[in-house]
């Protein structure tokens, strides 16, 4: 009996034996944590990317004024994207508003960092981030502080697989992935949240055998290439939600105090099983389907408009978690078969003086036309979509 007692005794006092102690906790002077964990998605570029926004905010008292901030592999530590300051005041975003931009964070301040990360599709799949924040804190005698936060897993469900949306040649995927402002940062303080459901939204455009998106009147939605083109199911699902009834707005500008009601203008929701597509700024009366109707895949169901949040008649589509088109988180998606025949290396700038004067689109021609299965089109990449 004594000698059982004395191994009990002997046990408890080396605990140290059986266990490590946990790590010490760290000071950390800026928290951060991802809004929604990123989810992997091939490119029509070959390389797979990682869309997601990191925030943070600043529990000191003086400015954090960053230098550096790094996306890492958890497991080596390898820096997968590396930021300096003049990027950084390119992509963090005080309060979450666009065109706040800042490389340094006031104390009490809070931000939005945009994260894109791009890997070379053969390298294998990362399943766990980590962020390495390098800032001095503008304390009367400053401080260089190096942060290590913010773990997060990579999702690992593949994209959902989906068919054309249209049908034909000449279409531009206009804002679309990964880079450019007007989805990828479209962050809104909705219920208590930032929530951001058009990440991987694109808006479809079209444009003639001459390059350009209208000819005649720009004011007038039948100037349009891309205008009352039959609009498809991606895929066979349930309709959520549809509106059939609001009016075109006039091209040339955004409506002024338009209720957030009515951003998507006449739309589609549709369950494919899960995930949400969006269809927005439909004709008015083009819209085929209600709550409830049973869709195949590429069954028509409405037409290209101008309604709702719209300054030129285009069909925004993304795909959510959940069926509300404001609420939900954006996840990417690809198409099952397309064909790119030209990009526009000129960027959104060229895209909006196009769609403002109607001058062609500077493209240039991929020779010959390069045909992509299961990856997501990337920004301004003129598309044509096949039966």
């Amino acid at each position: 009996m004594k000698f059982v007692l004395f191994l009990a005794l002997l046990v408890a006092a080396f605990p140290a034996a059986a266990q490590s102690p946990p790590p010490d906790p760290v000071l950390t002077p800026v928290v951060a944590d991802t809004l929604y964990p990123p989810q992997a998605v091939q490119g029509s570029d070959g390389k797979v990317h990682l869309v997601y926004e990191l925030g943070l905010a600043n529990a000191s008292p003086a400015v954090a004024e960053f230098s550096k901030i790094e996306v890492l592999d958890a497991r080596t530590q390898t820096p997968l994207l590396t930021l300096e300051r003049e990027e950084i005041a390119k992509r963090l975003s005080i309060g979450g508003r666009r065109g706040a931009e800042s490389a340094d964070l006031g104390a009490g301040q809070i931000a939005v960092m945009f994260l894109h990360v791009a890997l070379d599709a053969e390298r294998p799949p990362t399943p766990l981030l980590v962020h390495r924040l390098t800032l001095r804190l503008l304390l009367a005698n400053p401080i260089d502080v190096v942060e290590t936060v913010a773990e997060t897993d990579v999702e690992r469900a593949p994209p959902v697989v989906l068919g054309a949306p249209l049908i034909g040649k000449g279409y531009v995927a206009a804002d679309g992935c990964c880079d450019t402002v007007r989805h990828v940062r479209a962050l809104l303080p909705l219920n208590g949240r930032f929530t951001l459901a058009q990440r991987f939204a694109i808006d479809w455009e079209q444009v003639d055998d001459e390059n350009r998106l209208f000819k005649g009147d720009r004011h007038v939605p039948e100037s349009y290439v891309i205008y009352g083109r039959e609009v498809l199911a991606v895929a066979d699902g349930t309709v959520i939600a549809s509106r059939n009834d609001l009016p075109e707005q006039i091209p040339g500008a955004l409506p002024v105090n338009l209720p957030i009601g009515e951003a998507d203008g006449n739309f589609i929701v549709l369950d494919i099983g899960g995930v949400y597509v969006l269809y927005a700024h439909l004709q008015p009366g083009s819209v085929l389907v209600a709550a409830g109707a049973q869709v195949k895949r590429g069954d028509i169901i409405g037409k290209v408009g101008n309604t709702g949040n719209s300054q030129a008649p285009h069909l925004h589509l993304h795909v959510m978690d959940g069926p509300s088109p404001l609420l939900s988180n954006g996840i990417p998606y690809v198409f099952e078969s397309f064909t790119i025949t030209a990009i526009d290396h000129a960027g959104t700038a060229d895209l909006d003086a196009a769609e403002a004067t109607g001058k062609p689109m500077e493209l240039t021609p991929l020779v010959p036309p390069q045909h992509f299965q299961n990856v997501l089109p990337l920004d301004l990449s003129i598309v044509e979509f096949s039966r």
